[in-house]
């Protein structure tokens, strides 16, 4: 196994059991090293630290063991096995997040299964490199519950140009996955991520017990799952608005699957600031579940002032005694920051606002304690008098 080299006293954040050795920390390489290997982690005092992934790039090393490890069938059944034992002392059967990065101590990898499809992502070449050999494992770490698992790496490694496409099976099952008793179909082929936001099922339920007969605005829609929810908890009357006519038919489609012909529900293709501009302000309960503002630090102050704009256009038109569902899913975005941005949002709107929530991803998509980067989702329900 080859080796990278760390400067001296850059061998703090391993001995704190964080994943990642940054660029800047190695002091050398040896020969031959190759986009994906696996490689030995050592100390400037020659004690090897990690092995890991390598890459070029600021991320340079992805550590999948401390200390010297053999990254081998058994490591792969190791670590699947204990992911899915997780899910399994949660109660998750349908859909949900198998496998989400560091927090399962496979970084670079996400797995989330619908039913009896996988879908695998890979945002690092070690793990596209080992995609076949994880496959392999997958199937006997699920116990026989998968059919299929689909390979989906095209927008996490543009610079690589994978082909996505079936490791295992085929298309010919069911696209539609279960979340708590509601359908969804599943455009894993197509769509954003692997193609349904997992993340958010514990929001989507806790908003369900909101909705009772409020009229309901979700903007952002993409899949719908809050608008299915919110139809569920008996809504008055859901708004779906997503600049992406796909999504816009993705949701329509979503809702005829759960409610054939319910009236209560509207589909909007429209930016949503333009929305919320042209919009009435008879919506009380509002979700604004935005994609990432911000996905590197350069990006960070203009996104927390479009966070404060989108919220503050949202209050401004909200009738007394409404609810807000507002979310940032940019991992750069501290809870604090984006805390920060809301109440700048309620100051400029002038109005009167309670915290009720604060929210986060599901259970599924695991925070290593070690690596508190991995607390990407950030949420807060808030009462606006």
């Amino acid at each position: 196994m080859k080796q990278v080299y760390l400067k001296k006293g850059k061998e703090e954040s391993l001995l704190r059991f964080h994943p990642w050795v940054f660029s800047g920390a190695i002091k050398r390489l040896d020969e031959g090293i190759g986009e994906g290997d696996v490689v030995a982690v050592v100390s400037a005092e020659g004690q090897t630290l990690a092995t890991g992934h390598y890459q070029q790039g600021s991320i340079a090393v992805r550590v999948l063991a401390f200390g010297r490890r053999t990254i081998d069938s058994q490591f792969w059944q190791q670590r699947l096995g204990a992911a899915f034992a997780v899910r399994k002392a949660l109660g998750l059967t349908d859909t949900f997040r198998l496998v989400h990065g560091e927090g399962d101590q496979l970084p670079g990898l996400i797995v989330d299964v619908y039913g009896r499809t996988a879908v695998m992502q890979a945002h690092s070449i070690g793990m596209h490199l080992s995609r076949h050999d994880i496959a392999r494992e997958l199937m006997v770490a699920m116990e026989g519950r998968l059919e299929s698992i689909y390979y989906k790496s095209e927008t996490t490694l543009p610079f690589m140009e994978p082909e996505n496409g079936f490791l295992v099976g085929d298309d010919s099952g069911d696209d539609v996955a279960v979340e708590n008793g509601l359908k969804f179909h599943i455009d894993w082929l197509r769509g954003q991520k692997t193609g349904f936001f997992v993340d958010q099922r514990d929001n989507r339920a806790l908003l369900e017990g909101y909705a009772m007969g409020r009229k309901v605005l979700n903007m952002f829609c993409y899949t719908g799952g809050f608008s299915v929810y919110a139809m569920r908890g008996g809504a008055k009357q859901v708004c779906s608005v997503d600049s992406s006519a796909k999504a816009i038919e993705l949701t329509r489609a979503n809702v005829a699957l759960n409610f054939p012909g319910d009236e209560r529900h509207e589909a909007v293709c429209e930016d949503a600031f333009r929305f919320l501009d042209s919009s009435g302000g008879d919506y009380d309960l509002v979700v604004l579940d935005p994609p990432a503002f911000a996905k590197h630090r350069g990006a960070l102050h203009n996104a927390l002032r479009g966070y404060t704009r989108l919220n503050q256009k949202a209050m401004e038109k909200m009738p007394a005694h409404s609810l807000l569902f507002t979310f940032s899913c940019s991992q750069v975005v501290s809870k604090e920051q984006f805390r920060l941005a809301v109440f700048t949002a309620a100051a400029q709107a002038r109005r009167q606002v309670r915290i009720l929530h604060q929210l986060h991803q599901g259970a599924d998509h695991p925070i290593n304690i070690y690596h508190p980067e991995g607390e990407y989702l950030k949420g807060l329900v808030l009462y606006v008098e």
